[in-house]
């Protein structure tokens, strides 16, 4: 059994990073640090810090909510949310602690 924490960190489909989602970076940075997974998950609608909607629309995505969700060791979550804030990335993020096993 592994021990160490579950972040998601809650973006949209537009907020961009160096030229690159900032998902898609997040996930990225994820596999680079040695994640075991991480998921991309499209949300319908929600609200953020700036309490306005958002939300993905037939032809419109650009504003569709997204939550990048990974599991890691403490020590790789801690070097994640390092190069974040290195990088002066601004996201909000939960984290949570788990326990993960792979039978």
């Amino acid at each position: 059994m592994q021990e160490g924490y579950q972040l998601q960190f809650y973006t949209t489909a537009s907020r961009m990073h160096h030229g690159t989602p900032v998902a898609r970076w997040l996930m990225e940075l994820a596999r680079e640090l040695g994640a075991p997974g991480a998921t991309l998950l499209a949300g319908a609608e929600g609200f953020g810090h700036d309490d306005r909607m958002h939300a993905g629309h037939f032809f419109e995505l650009a504003d569709e909510p997204q939550i990048v969700s990974m599991a890691l060791p403490a020590d790789r979550a801690e070097t994640l949310l390092q190069r974040i804030g290195q990088e002066g990335l601004h996201v909000f993020y939960t984290r949570a602690a788990i326990a993960w096993a792979m039978t």
